[in-house]
């Protein structure tokens, strides 16, 4: 059994260069010419999202500053030293400290009284490596301001955190004396680049189109996307393919976008019954497909208004298929279908339901009863022409107008029944003089 073990890619494939973090140039190149110029801050404070390389440029930073044949500003990555810190081993001079667990007063003063200790050796830094730091008490905070301000010679400290903001309402200070660098979500295509270059690596071949619903699903994480990827590959094998990727995220196939928007265009509502049927017993999770919707009418837009620059993350196969169905609506039609989707998915009507199919199925109706936007040059040149009455221009302009919201009338005043039954032209009548005697 102990030769099945196998590392989990998202540690065996962490960077261990300044070069190799992914999507996060403007913070690699800043802290290796740090590194090559001597000009090290005492304080840094990593912000981003999980998963997007905080913690591995803290790593990396902590091996350039003790590695003993740095070059360029860049860690050598094999030697004892950078091994020991890229695996995460606590060292005489490298310490890790998750926030999280050691977030009060009397953990903030332990690492204060070990943080007045000189490192090992005359040529390395002690570097602490606070990882949650959004999670230290206020008190901690105070407890550490002095030592963050006026450090010992050598000592460095790096703090990550996902909600900086929480650290600008408990201790203020404490950012004034940081190097603050925001770590950013990578995108689409780097993702991508990425998961292919550890599959070349891992000796695995992938479909052209297998790896982007993976850096899809990620949102910008690459933790998240080579869990997604590990997943995958204990799943298809030594071959990843796009229908297996999709079978294990549970991913709607995009054909059915296409044909609920055909649904759409033709306004035929009674295809909705029947199409969220055929989700269900193909196995589709609703609110899956909800979220894949949006995205979906957000794309034909884009292909609609910019068709060279929108959705060029798409595979060639995918675009043309949607550049196809895309060509078939106006922009106009297609933003109404992306706000009323947008706007039901925040609601949350979805996710509160009992019922959430008759949620779903309600929304599909209302988008296949939507009709098409008409231009008001196009309505002028059909009267023009007599393709249309005026009778049928004002059902469809009433149709396609959105209708306001109903309001309880105001009470009307009491009038008493003498005047209600007194014929109008009764007030209007001049009164009639009397009689002269």
């Amino acid at each position: 059994m102990a030769g099945m073990y196998r590392t989990a890619l998202a540690r065996s494939h962490r960077p261990r260069r300044f070069a190799e973090l992914v999507g996060q140039d403007h913070v690699s190149s800043t802290l290796r010419a740090a590194v090559e110029s001597g000009r090290v801050a005492h304080a840094y404070l990593f912000c981003g999202s999980r998963g997007i390389g905080k913690t591995t440029a803290a790593r990396v930073l902590a091996m350039a500053l003790n590695c003993p044949d740095r070059s360029d500003g860049e860690p050598c990555g094999v030697c004892e030293s950078c091994d020991s810190i890229w695996a995460g081993r606590t060292t005489l001079d490298v310490v890790e400290i998750d926030a999280a667990s050691n977030r009060g007063v009397d953990d903030a003063r332990d690492l204060r009284e070990r943080a007045m200790y000189a490192p090992s050796d005359e040529s390395r830094y002690k570097v602490y490596i606070i990882d949650e730091a959004h999670m230290l008490t206020g008190v901690a905070w105070n407890a550490l301001l002095k030592t963050i301000e006026e450090p010992p010679p050598r000592v460095i400290f790096v703090f990550a955190t996902t909600e900086p903001e929480k650290i600008r309402q408990m201790a203020a200070p404490v950012l004034s004396r940081c190097q603050r660098f925001d770590f950013r979500r990578v995108s689409v295509a780097d993702l991508v680049a990425h998961l292919r270059k550890v599959l070349e690596k891992e000796e695995v071949e992938a479909e052209e189109s297998a790896l982007l619903p993976i850096a899809r699903r990620a949102e910008g994480g690459v933790r998240d996307a080579l869990s997604l990827l590990d997943q995958v590959l204990s799943f298809s094998g030594d071959r990843v393919e796009e229908d297996d990727v999709r079978r294990m995220l549970g991913l709607v196939a995009e054909e059915k976008y296409l044909e609920l928007a055909q649904i759409v265009k033709n306004g035929d509502r009674a295809a909705v019954f029947p199409f969220v049927q055929e989700l269900l017993d193909e196995g589709y999770d609703l609110g899956e497909f909800l979220r894949g919707l949006g995205e979906a009418w957000r794309v034909l837009l884009g292909l609609r208004m910019d068709p060279d620059g929108a959705a060029s993350d798409l595979p060639e196969s995918t675009r043309a298929s949607f550049t196809s169905a895309a060509e078939g609506f106006s922009e106009e039609d297609l933003m109404r279908y992306l706000m009323e989707t947008v706007d039901f998915e925040a609601s949350g009507r979805f996710r509160r339901s009992l019922q959430p199919r008759i949620q779903l199925e309600a929304l599909l109706l209302r988008l296949a009863s939507m009709t098409s936007f008409v231009e008001f040059s196009d309505l002028i040149t059909a009267l023009e022409t007599g393709e249309a009455s005026t009778g049928e221009i004002a059902v469809n302009a009433v149709r396609a107008r959105p209708q306001p919201k109903r309001t309880n009338p105001r009470p009307k005043r009491s009038v008493s029944v003498a005047k209600q039954s007194a014929p109008d032209t009764e007030r209007d009548e001049p009164a009639v003089p009397p009689a002269k005697q």
